[in-house]
């Protein structure tokens, strides 16, 4: 995000970039339009949310799923086992987003290219999102393109204008704005695979998500590369469960995560990553593996998972360097608002 020197002049600024139909509020959001999968056939698209998240092990995610299902219908995107999920973000030099989040500020931005299923065979001509997620208070707001791979990548790296249309044109300016003025980098990737629920009936602005192998990597930022470097960012026993609304949460959702004693918990897959690979210091919103055992040891591992053959098994592969390493020095930050000047 564009963080000018007076509060004034930025709001200002917010104003003029705004992509046309993003709105402030979710109440202002049609139900249809933000219950829109996130597999989305429109170029440009912008929808707000609500967002909380839990921590739960991957066997109970299983019976919550089965719970679920008794409330809601499986996203039409989400095949049994779900879909793969890839994020590129981008920061600056000195991580000004990522500081932005461990401070708190109640206006922050997240600029990412994300492409939906198998990595292996992107090209240029994969579709692909390149979105701005930005927080307003405890509002999330999305808004994205789509676009080839190769475009995607003009803008984003090349730092070139693409083609588009008029009503696309706030959104690619702002995003090349972003991306010049603070001179952002690719940072890390993310990936894992999720399974979705849609609300029906009185619900259809709920949707449930479940991110599970959650994986990340600090190089080798094409998502197409034959051989990745992956490691899991957070431990493969855990998955992240978020639930996500317009307006407000269900009863009975409230009702199940008491009765499970589901805690919330403040986890964000791009600052896990940036801390799990020393880019930053850990921080609160860091999940350590000694708060998350696993309920086996190697020695009783169940015989029947399927290993996968891009990520490593030592380990390092639970977010813990093979050889330990001190942590990286504390980026300066020359470049971070004051929070005053955020809000």
């Amino acid at each position: 995000m564009v963080f000018l020197s007076r509060a004034a002049t930025r709001r200002k600024a917010e104003q003029g970039t705004r992509a046309p139909g993003a709105t402030t509020s979710a109440a202002d959001t049609p139900a249809s339009e933000a219950a829109e999968p996130l597999h989305v056939a429109s170029r440009l698209h912008a929808f707000n949310r609500f967002e909380l998240k839990y921590l739960v092990p991957v066997e109970e995610a299983a019976e919550i799923r089965e719970e679920l299902a008794e409330r809601m219908d499986a996203d039409e995107h989400s095949p049994v086992g779900g879909y793969g999920v890839w994020s590129l973000y981008y920061d600056t030099p000195r991580l000004r987003f990522y500081w932005e989040k461990i401070d708190g500020l109640k206006f922050r931005r997240k600029l990412r290219i994300r492409h939906y299923g198998d990595p292996d065979g992107v090209t240029d001509g994969s579709l692909v999102c390149v979105e701005i997620k930005q927080r307003v208070n405890r509002v999330t707001q999305k808004r994205r393109i789509t676009l080839p791979y190769g475009e995607a990548r003009r803008l984003c790296d090349g730092r070139e204008l693409i083609a588009h249309s008029p009503g696309e044109s706030a959104f690619v300016q702002e995003v090349l704005d972003l991306i010049v003025r603070l001179d952002l980098r690719p940072t890390v990737i993310t990936g894992y695979q999720r399974e979705a629920f849609v609300g029906r009936d009185a619900d259809t602005g709920l949707r449930v998500t479940f991110d599970r192998r959650i994986r990340g990597r600090d190089r080798d930022f094409h998502f197409g590369i034959s051989t990745p470097e992956n490691r899991f960012t957070l431990p493969p026993h855990m998955t992240v469960m978020e639930i996500k609304v317009n307006e407000r949460t269900p009863h009975w959702i409230t009702d199940l995560a008491a009765r499970r004693d589901l805690g919330l918990v403040r986890v964000s897959k791009y600052v896990q990553s940036v801390e799990a690979f020393g880019l930053a210091p850990r921080s609160v919103f860091h999940v350590h593996e000694a708060d998350c055992p696993p309920p086996f040891t190697a020695d009783t591992a169940d015989p029947h998972q399927t290993a996968d053959p891009t990520e490593p098994t030592t380990p390092a592969a639970t977010g813990t360097p093979t050889v330990k390493q001190p942590l990286a020095k504390r980026p300066a930050r020359h470049d971070a608002p004051s929070k005053a000047g955020a809000q």
